[in-house]
């Protein structure tokens, strides 16, 4: 490796700020999440300038092995400030980056093409599961192989307990797979013929069960229509098989409304129009060979096939309006038929970039030093996953800020007229796309399987003949590159840097009711409305920078301070004017989604946001629509629905149990529960109970000890553990005490006691001399901020924002978050921080993680 320069976290945000205009949150989210860093946290990049001349330098070493090779400018000018071509943050992470052994695929289908139903199928599944997200792959599989509950089996259980146990099963492996930093996101689906389709929907109506995964529904055409006429319909196992095992009429309609009821509660299931799904599909034209359709990947953007999986890029509509927001404004086709092309060019060399990434995967396994035998299910994945990235090539080119170029055109989300221009700009995505795929399949080649005649009747492929049949003539004579190219994905934490609207999202909130409001006695920044008259508009949250835009092209002073009435007044001038989530059109959303799915081979990622007080027979109309509009899926969401789902039920009953006990009882209250801060404690007991917490940061061991005053963290004494020093615990300790003691000089020092297992106490004295003096002189401002009973949420931020340059301080500062992250009350909000996945500020601690309770994705670390 090179000798590289390496940057300090103040160096790096400080440029980062002034390349994103002073924009704080996009410096945040760039400089922790894409500056590209060793194992060590070494930061490697200053801005997200040499970041891109990262990813432009590794496309054009790619471009070079072909014809007509793109030059790294080239490629740069077309990413440069996240203008024009976006790609995904695996990418930006990823590409060109020797210090990490990892895939540049989001998402990732994994199953069997034979009979899967057996534990060693079972088994397979779930360590492939956790292969990939142990490289932080999200992963979506199918349970419909199962056999339903009660069916027999011939080993010592002698009836199987159904698929509901294995979903518990694949869950829990991915909550426990990351130890440190984000693991990916699992989807598991089932067929609606399956006799435990009603038991999987209900499965996560349980408070705390099936909380690290999301959960969708393969519904077809017949179960729909059936549900719609009140007709029976037959659920059977296997569901494709002629002479089924297990057969059942039930109502259509009664479960069609569970599954209504279901969403209405609790946001799950997802529902995938699963023929509309298979019709469509392209690669489904090839499914003899290896790729037919089985899954969903977690975000919901791409069915794949066994072991394929997702790469995207996403080009910037708004950048494309020329003259926005005024009455000259119109979209330039020219340039972004031509910057389609070379996206698609673009990604198609992120597949060899991907190849080339997957055998540095392959070669790691190989020196690891466990046994053959252990390592050939990974080994075997990866190659699995080659040869499928190999023969299709599949790539997925999508946009962003679909909201913004409606508005910067003068349309409104949700009218007509905007759809019929949406439909326009995706129907040239996708005719040049493919128009580019054709021409790197006559300079590099087809994909290994391409068959023209298999694809003769394919709806989508009809779509493009009718639309330019001098394209679909160029297709069959020299074929295609890539299987398919085409979708629509979340943009999570990466709208962010663009200051543009995700995906074909409108507006979430009203812009002109949503500021930044700084309370200079707390230590959180967080977003809050704000009705009052007289704020100014340089105060509120830069969430929507096209509304500023806007006002400075119509003559608007930003710095003005305006009364309720005059920024009523002006808002209702501005093209969002009843355009966000709240007031557009909901059907005319779903109508909107379904006419671009036309002319998206994949699939769209887009969540239908309703108000809390919505009914059922609203969500039921929504989804019929959707079905009848040709989409692929839908997602809905109504405001509240997942508050408490991912919070398990035992630890609520116990403190609701804990609360009455007390009131019952007359005794004062000082606290609710364990994980509640009671009142403040000022002098230190000489005794605190303790709990001590291990953990590894970069191969080191560490471990730290957490005084607790009533169940509450109290004080913290964190650093390696170092046997030399005198800190020799048997791994079975787990509690202890921490005793403060007064030396002869009048100086103190704490002690860790401990009892071993025939009862015998064991004292560790000098415990505040065994840590680096650094460490401690740390420890005893965090100490200082627990004892005053600041929120556990709270100081893990605080801990999080500090800026220490030296690297092991930093690890030594991961610890402390780590250390501290299981005391925050299951349910907690965590205020200010967005979903890296599906981006909406939705996260709540669980267990020591961080859960979103919009997509249900998880971090932990």
């Amino acid at each position: 490796m090179e000798n590289l320069t390496t940057y300090s976290f103040e160096e790096a945000y400080e440029t980062s700020l002034k390349y994103f205009d002073g924009d704080e949150l996009a410096a945040g989210v760039w400089v922790n999440k894409y500056a590209m860093k060793d194992g060590f946290g070494n930061i490697y990049e200053k801005s997200p300038e040499n970041m891109h001349w990262r990813i432009a330098n590794e496309i054009a070493r790619v471009e070079r092995k072909y014809e007509n090779p793109l030059s790294a400018q080239e490629v740069f000018d077309l990413i440069d400030h996240f203008r024009y071509v976006i790609p995904a943050g695996s990418l930006m992470t990823g590409i060109g980056n020797k210090f990490q052994v990892a895939s540049l695929g989001n998402c990732f289908v994994i199953g069997f093409d034979g009979n899967a139903d057996s534990y060693g199928a079972i088994m397979k599944t779930d360590e492939e599961q956790v292969q990939l997200m142990k490289r932080r792959g999200g992963v979506g599989h199918d349970l419909t192989h199962i056999r339903p509950a009660g069916s027999p089996v011939s080993n010592s259980a002698l009836a199987s307990t159904g698929l509901v146990a294995f979903m518990e099963r694949y869950s829990n492996s991915n909550r426990e797979v990351a130890q440190d930093g984000c693991r990916g996101a699992l989807m598991l689906s089932v067929s609606v013929k399956h006799p435990d389709c009603e038991a999987f929907i209900d499965a996560k109506m349980t408070e705390g069960k099936v909380t690290g995964a999301n959960v969708s529904v393969k519904i077809d055409d017949e179960f729909m229509e059936s549900a719609i006429e009140g007709k029976p319909y037959t659920q059977q196992f296997p569901v494709d098989a002629k002479n089924p095992k297990v057969r059942q009429e039930i109502s259509a309609k009664n479960l069609w409304e569970k599954i209504v009821h279901n969403v209405w509660k609790s946001a799950e299931p997802g529902v995938l129009f699963w023929d509309t799904i298979i019709r469509e599909s392209i690669p489904d034209c090839y499914a003899d060979q290896g790729f037919r359709t089985v899954g969903m990947n977690p975000c919901g953007e791409i069915p794949l096939c066994p072991y394929d999986s997702c790469r995207l890029i996403s080009l910037n509509l708004y950048s494309y309006v020329v003259n926005p927001f005024t009455k000259d404004a119109y979209f330039d086709f020219d340039k972004f038929r031509k910057h389609v092309q070379l996206a698609q060019r673009i990604m198609d060399d992120i597949v060899d970039l991907e190849m080339e990434k997957i055998e540095l995967i392959m070669e790691k396994i190989k020196v690891d030093p466990q046994d053959e035998e252990v390592k050939q299910t990974e080994y075997h994945l990866w190659e699995k996953i080659k040869d499928k990235s190999g023969k299709g090539r599949r790539t997925g080119v999508g946009i962003t800020a679909e909201g913004d170029m409606i508005a910067a055109m003068g349309l409104r989300y949700g009218t007509q007229e905007a759809t019929d221009f949406s439909v326009s700009v995706h129907r040239e995505l996708a005719l040049n796309a493919y128009r580019s795929s054709v021409t790197m399949a006559q300079e590099r080649g087809a994909f290994a399987i391409y068959d023209a005649g298999r694809e003769a009747k394919n709806p989508f492929i009809l779509r493009i003949k009718e639309a330019d049949p001098e394209l679909y003539a160029d297709m069959v004579k020299y074929g295609r590159r890539n299987i398919a190219c085409l979708t629509i994905a979340p943009m999570g934490t990466t709208s962010l840097m663009t200051q543009t609207t995700s995906g074909i999202e409108p507006v979430f909130m009203p812009v002109y009711k949503r500021r930044r409001k700084v309370n200079p006695n707390d230590t959180d920044v967080h977003v809050d409305y704000v009705d009052e008259v007289g704020d100014s508009f340089e105060e509120y949250i830069v969430y929507h920078r096209k509304f500023l835009e806007w006002m400075k092209i119509n003559g608007y002073d930003a710095t003005k301070q305006y009364t309720q009435e005059e920024i009523d007044e002006l808002v209702g001038k501005s093209p969002y004017y009843k355009a966000t989530a709240n007031d557009v059109d909901w059907l005319m959303k779903v109508r909107m989604q379904g006419a671009i799915q036309k002319w998206v081979d994949h699939s769209i990622s887009v969540t239908i946001n309703l108000p809390n007080d919505v009914d059922e027979a609203q969500v039921n109309k929504l989804y019929v629509e959707a079905w009848r509009s040709g989409c692929k899926g839908c997602t809905i969401y109504r405001d509240g629905s997942r508050s408490g789902v991912m919070i398990p039920m035992s630890k609520k009953e116990k403190k609701t149990a804990e609360k009455e006990q007390l009131k019952d009882s007359n005794m004062e209250t000082k606290f609710n529960s364990p994980r509640e801060a009671p009142v403040v404690t000022e002098t230190r007991p000489k005794e605190l109970e303790c709990d001590v917490v291990r953990f590894q940061n970069n191969k080191e061991k560490w471990v730290a000890f957490v005084g607790l005053l009533d169940g509450y963290p109290y004080e913290i004494f964190t650093g390696l553990q170092d046997d030399d020093e005198g800190i020799v615990l048997p791994k079975t300790v787990v509690k202890g005490k921490i005793i403060k003691q007064t030396n002869e000089d009048g100086s103190h020092r704490y002690d860790f006691q401990f009892e071993n297992k025939r009862g015998y106490k064991t004292t560790v004295e000098g415990l505040s001399e065994k840590f680096n003096p650094e460490y401690w002189n740390y420890a005893k401002l965090i100490s200082g901020v627990l004892r005053y009973r600041m929120p556990i949420a709270h100081v893990i931020k605080l801990v999080g924002s500090l800026q220490l340059k030296d690297q092991s301080i930093n690890t030594w500062k991961n610890g402390v978050e780590r250390a501290l992250k299981k005391y925050v009350a299951d349910g907690t909000q965590a205020k200010g921080q967005n979903c890296p996945v599906c981006g909406h500020e939705s996260l709540v601690y669980q267990e020591g993680c961080l859960i979103c309770t919009n997509c249900g994705a998880s971090r932990c670390g």
